[in-house]
């Protein structure tokens, strides 16, 4: 389906609200999501252009429709396809300023930094929602898209990343996570802070990304036709190791444990990740705090090491395909594990990827 969806956004009339060459072309490329969902029938790309008042002081407005689903209805595929999009479309048009994506807020952030990955520009992508639907009083979809137009056309924008702006502020995409289930401010960075603000008179940056992000990335999704599958576990007291195994099973190639504190397990948990990690499975610590950072364990000849481990070459390969997630959120380790087992499956360069990006 995301290759029909493909095709009708490459080829979707493009509209321009303002002929004027004297500010940026900025291109909305709509999934959908709250921001559409008005009682009746979803708002389309056109429609969505169409509500921002003032749009022309700050950007010529393009606009294309690649879906128009709940984020729950997005799945990996159309992630692929909308990934290949945006790099088309900066490949192609020179002239772009920069593009504007809609999406549900319940998977935003997930979404957003798969993008961070796999676009390869350093022009902003920035990605936008809204917790009101169209319908509700107080609606600030309109608001949002008009924020992600001018944090797009702006020039302090280049070489930040994927950008997430709801609410008047900006936020990484690698950092950023929705915490509450119905507030307006519910997109935070936590203990990192934002990156900005989008104020009436400018938009302001307060400081810089330092992993590696967009045109840095070395991830290319062109010839990929699937991620491979990656699941999360969260620890809980007692919790069983069966649900481990059966991912394993099921064909998981990667499994997030979202661990207690500092990555603590429990019950017979680590006798399903020991199961995974004999079947080949990569296992990522995180942790369910929603801050903090898993060191990766220490390695090399002053390391350490059990004598079943020094004498066992294959019980040392096990022990190294345990990978520390560093500060990612579980859904967001989730997301790089898929990505860096396109590129590659040697422990090592799996633990360098967690460690850049």
């Amino acid at each position: 389906m995301w290759l029909v969806a493909i095709c009708l956004a490459a080829a979707a009339p493009i509209w321009a609200q303002t002929s004027t060459a004297t500010v940026p072309r900025v291109r909305l490329v709509a999934t959908g999501g709250t921001i559409s969902n008005r009682n009746g029938g979803r708002l389309t790309a056109e429609e969505l252009v169409k509500s921002m008042p003032g749009i022309e002081r700050y950007a010529q407005a393009e606009y294309e429709q690649f879906t128009n689903l709940a984020s729950s209805e997005l799945t990996l595929d159309h992630w692929l396809g909308l990934s290949k999009r945006l790099n088309e479309l900066f490949r192609t048009d020179e002239g772009l300023a920069g593009l504007v994506v809609t999406s549900g807020t319940d998977t935003l952030e997930e979404l957003a930094y798969f993008l961070d990955l796999t676009v390869h520009s350093d022009k902003p992508v920035v990605v936008v929602g809204s917790m009101r639907n169209p319908s509700t009083v107080g609606y600030e979809g309109a608001a949002n898209l008009l924020e992600g137009f001018r944090v797009a056309a702006a020039p302090a924008a280049r070489n930040k990343g994927v950008l997430v702006v709801l609410n008047d502020e900006i936020n990484s995409a690698r950092e950023v996570t929705k915490t509450d289930a119905l507030r307006l401010q519910t997109f935070q960075a936590r203990g990192y802070g934002m990156l900005g603000v989008v104020d009436a008179d400018r938009v302001v940056f307060y400081r810089e990304v330092v992993k590696r992000h967009t045109a840095r990335s070395e991830f290319d999704v062109t010839s990929l036709t699937k991620l491979p599958r990656v699941d999360i576990i969260m620890v809980y007291q007692g919790a069983d190791g069966d649900l481990i195994k059966a991912a394993a099973d099921a064909g998981a190639r990667g499994i997030v444990i979202a661990g207690a504190g500092a990555g603590a397990t429990s019950g017979t948990q680590p006798d399903g990740i020991n199961y995974a990690l004999g079947k080949g499975v990569f296992v990522v610590t995180t942790t369910r705090t929603g801050s903090g950072r898993i060191a990766p364990a220490r390695r090399g000849p002053d390391a350490a090491q059990t004598p079943a481990a020094s004498s066992n070459p294959a019980a040392a390969e096990e022990r190294a395909r345990r990978i520390a997630g560093e500060d990612l959120a579980p859904v967001k380790a989730r997301v790089l594990l898929m990505v860096a087992l396109t590129k590659t499956t040697d422990p090592a360069d799996i633990q360098r990827i967690f460690s850049e990006y």
